[in-house]
């Protein structure tokens, strides 16, 4: 996996603004991993903390921090998935929804970032897609680090049963559940939008 990264700046610590052709292209090369190719190791303590710190230097207007993390790994991960897996049977598709908790109990890490917009003058969704660029950058930093990562909402993501379990409060949503380990497979490239189909520009 990839070295240890750099401290976080000091507040008021000037910051460059340089090229980095290597981002783009990683960013160009960018790619999920199956949640169910995902294995251990993942992330050490280290890395993990690292994740976090990296997940969080999004834009985030009026510094609300409208969003939190809940890590799911080992025994805890295991009982949480025991819990919510009866609540399958309840689902439009129950076979679907039983063969999806899968992607849950496969990969050695789970992290839900939720959403919790607060009441402010900075509109709530700018708050909710502030807690989507958290999990952007997050699936972005695990894959930097090496591991394979990706963003799911299932259906454990809204039943609210589920999500009492969780510990989601009436005023969150659950934003992602980020899976991240080592990928036993590499992931192949996938059909992309055609750009010019789906771009315009203005004019008066």
């Amino acid at each position: 996996m990839a070295g240890s990264i750099p401290p976080a700046p000091e507040f008021g610590e000037p910051i460059a603004i340089e090229a980095a052709p290597e981002v783009l292209n990683f960013l160009a090369r960018r790619r999920s991993a199956s949640a169910m190719a995902l294995h251990a190791p993942g992330p050490s303590e280290d890395e993990l903390a690292d994740l976090l710190r990296l997940a969080a230097r999004v834009p985030d207007h009026g510094k609300l921090s409208p969003w939190r993390f809940v890590i799911l790994r080992g025994e805890a991960k295991a009982a949480f998935a025991a819990r919510i897996a009866p609540l399958a049977a309840d689902q439009a598709n129950p076979t679907k929804a039983t063969a999806a908790m899968r992607k849950l109990t496969t990969p050695p890490l789970a992290i839900a970032v939720i959403s919790r917009p607060v009441p402010h003058e900075v509109p709530e969704w700018e708050q909710v897609m502030s807690a989507g660029a958290v999990c952007t950058q997050l699936l972005l930093a695990a894959s930097a680090m090496g591991y394979g990562a990706n963003w799911i909402t299932d259906w454990y993501s809204f039943d609210q049963r589920a999500l009492d379990i969780l510990g989601v409060a009436g005023n969150e949503k659950v934003a992602g559940f980020l899976y991240i380990g080592t990928s036993a497979e590499q992931p192949q490239e996938r059909v992309r939008p055609d750009i010019a189909a789906i771009t315009s520009e203005w004019a008066d």
